[in-house]
């Protein structure tokens, strides 16, 4: 069903269906030139350059852009601009604005008693807010500024308005968006692009259709001076608003599920009956405007702490008292094959970036509770968690060398039997002892009963750019990847009872996603190295024969920051990359972009057995799979894996890390099969297994098959 069944293009001279110009921002735009400049936003907002924006209410939409021109010297325009409250002479900020609005006594009384900034700019906006109350006021003000700007150039600035619940029909207006024009051989005369933006407010609304919130690419929502008693939950699917104004209803609680829109700069609630805030609210942490005022009975704790310290002190304390919601259920452990090997002949291996001390602050994760961020509560439930699962090799990686040196290597060694292997980032070889201490790097841990270390050796990505002789003349290398102290550590374990060996590699791959190059070349780096540790490590001194690298068992695991699209993903899965890969972009980095990259083994991804969990890192501006861990199949199978985070719990968290996850990353797991030496020759197996069973995991269970 249409919700908007009947739509009007705005042309500049005021009249439906006909070009128009849309320049003005859809955020708290000014008032028409028969009102002061004083009316006008004290502040602007962050919607993207040139993007159209639909107001839509009963029968008209309202397209136009999103910013104002910079530059806008005619006195009509003046009065368009913004304004900032803090530069006009007539009076203290917010005094002309309160001026012109029916202020009650008590409202006069608050700015006279509470003299913060916070609440001053509190005031202003409310003011500004009350004078917002006539049908499709923003949409209308911004129709008056494309009017007034675009006078002069009518012939360039139409553009095509589609239906917006069946974007594929022709657009009503008849202008062709730009790929049809081309089509046709037209000249493109302003790009097409779309709306983000709608204004419902003043039309007296007792109710919203959900259909509304099936348009999760709104930026902007205006359902102010309606007659609304409630909120839907279903607009927490609205995921990229950045403004959302309820003000002037009827509302008297706020669905939790608000707190879902981690995008929000500016949420007014003025002029409404709420008496309380929900908890939830909490992981708004980059909301800049919370509007309350207008609330008579709203809860004092909440009102004070608006007015002395403003929104960024409201929004702390949601967060940080917020109620923990309930556990997620265990997650699956899912079984690829039977256990007719036995326990001999398999190990389990885990991979976890447990978010080192330093990395973990309120800037970063502003959504997380204080509390739930102190490595003293985050380290006992990293600890807790790992031990559950009685893996025989755990690999970690962000372990601060002093946590590693006082509290994991020995807790480790003390509670799960495990020795270790341990070395930081490059960067601690220039630093004094203390500094050191805070610097992270990767740890390998592994079951003493079962393995004993027979080598180990440290990768430096840096120090290896450097002994290349084809980089020494890439100017690429000094300044992109030299400058990166990513590491590895190789670990050589052999089975104390089967004698059969594994090759452990724990790397922390380049974190900036404008490097993907660099990522690609510390990976094949990694390959190179690993191909000449592994021929150092052969032997036939033992059952399984390892004359050739390519026999040796490997495990190559960690946190790649690389997305299963990635340059990345393709080189270790396949084998080869091409010399002009896209993730190479225009950098030249030797042998590597005139040859391309190549390695000998037969790599896969342990979870694409079953296909890749929806993600291993979690937040509120990033969720995707970046941490893997991959098998060598001609030697080894995967009988199980870890499955992935109860969808239930999910729908109601913002990111991690929280009350129940220390990280912002999550643990992956998987159970490996040793082939017998006859069958390692065959050749690898890159077929998708789909027909494992699950089973709810149960951390006992798989500690009773060790």
């Amino acid at each position: 069903m249409n919700s908007f069944p009947h739509q009007l293009i705005y042309q500049p001279n005021g009249s439906p269906n006909g070009p128009v110009s849309p320049v003005h921002s859809p955020t708290h735009t000014p008032s028409p030139p028969t009102t002061s400049p004083g009316q006008t936003s004290p502040l602007s907002y962050p919607v993207s350059h040139g993007v159209p924006a639909i107001y839509s209410g009963g029968n008209m939409l309202f397209p136009f852009q999103s910013k104002l021109q910079p530059k806008l010297q005619s006195p009509l325009n003046h009065a368009f601009a913004s304004h900032s409250l803090l530069n006009q002479n007539s009076g203290p900020p917010g005094q002309s604005l309160m001026q012109q609005t029916n202020m009650t006594v008590s409202q006069s009384h608050a700015l006279s008693v509470t003299n913060t900034p916070h609440w001053q700019s509190q005031l202003s906006y409310y003011a500004i807010c009350r004078n917002s109350n006539s049908p499709h006021h923003h949409a209308r003000q911004a129709a008056a500024a494309a009017r007034n700007s675009n006078l002069g150039n009518l012939g360039s600035s139409a553009i095509a308005i589609t239906d917006p619940n069946n974007p594929n029909k022709p657009p009503l207006n008849g202008i062709l968006p730009k790929k049809e024009k081309e089509a046709n051989g037209e000249k493109q005369d302003q790009p097409f692009q779309q709306w983000m933006t709608i204004d419902l407010g003043g039309m007296g609304l007792k109710n919203i259709s959900k259909e509304l919130f099936h348009y999760n690419f709104l930026t902007t929502l205006y359902i102010n001076h309606n007659n609304l008693t409630y909120v839907s939950s279903e607009i927490s699917k609205l995921r990229n608003l950045t403004i959302l104004d309820i003000s002037g209803n009827k509302l008297s609680v706020l669905p939790p599920e608000l707190g879902m829109l981690t995008n929000l700069r500016e949420l007014l609630l003025f002029d409404n009956l709420l008496v309380n805030i929900p908890f939830e609210l909490g992981t708004l942490y980059q909301l800049e405007t919370l509007g309350l005022e207008g609330n008579v009975g709203l809860n004092d704790t909440i009102k004070s702490i608006l007015q002395k310290d403003g929104t960024a002190a409201v929004i702390q304390f949601l967060r940080d008292n917020c109620q923990v919601p309930p556990r997620p259920i265990e997650r699956d452990w899912i079984m690829l094959e039977n256990e007719a090997g036995g326990d001999r002949d398999t190990f389990t291996l885990l991979c976890y970036n447990i978010l080192c001390e330093k990395y973990a602050t309120t800037q970063l994760y502003g959504y997380t509770p204080v509390w739930a961020l102190e490595w003293d509560y985050r380290k006992e439930l990293i600890m807790s968690e790992v031990l559950s699962y009685n893996a025989d090799i755990v690999c970690l990686q962000e372990v601060d060398t002093s946590q590693y040196d006082e509290y994991f290597k020995d807790t480790f060694h003390n509670h799960g039997g495990y020795d270790s292997v341990y070395w930081p980032k490059s960067r601690a070889k220039t630093m004094a002892d203390w500094e050191k201490k805070s610097v992270d790097g990767c740890a390998t841990f592994y079951k003493s009963s079962k393995y004993q270390l027979i080598d180990k050796q440290l990768i430096e990505f840096n120090q290896v750019a450097l002994q290349r002789p084809d980089f020494k003349k890439t100017d690429d290398m000094f300044n992109r990847v030299i400058t990166k102290d990513n590491i590895a550590i190789v670990t050589l374990l052999e089975n104390k009872e089967t004698l059969s060996r594994v090759i452990v590699v724990n790397c922390h791959i380049h974190w900036d996603p404008t490097y993907a190059d660099v990522k690609l070349v510390q990976v094949a780096m990694l390959m190179d190295e690993l191909d000449k540790l592994a021929q150092k490590w052969c032997t036939s001194n033992s059952p399984y024969n390892y004359t050739s690298p390519q026999k040796i068992s490997t495990i190559i695991c960690g946190d790649f920051n690389s997305t299963p699209d990635s340059g990345v993903y393709e080189f270790l899965t396949r084998g080869i990359i091409r010399q002009d890969h896209d993730d190479f972009g225009d950098h030249r980095y030797g042998t590597y972009t005139s040859e391309g990259l190549s390695h000998k083994l037969s790599l896969k991804s342990a979870y694409s057995n079953i296909e890749e969990l929806p993600f291993t890192n979690f937040t509120p501006s990033f969720t995707g799979v970046i941490d893997y861990v991959w098998y060598s199949t001609n030697t080894l199978s995967v009988t199980g894996l870890l499955g992935g985070i109860d969808k239930e719990y999910l729908t109601k968290m913002v990111g991690f890390p929280n009350a129940h996850f220390p990280s912002d990353h999550i643990v992956i797991l998987a159970e490996f099969r040793v082939k017998p030496p006859q069958t390692i020759p065959q050749p690898p197996q890159f077929g998708l297994s789909n027909s494992g069973l699950q089973r709810r995991f149960n951390s006992s269970q798989l500690n009773s098959r060790r």
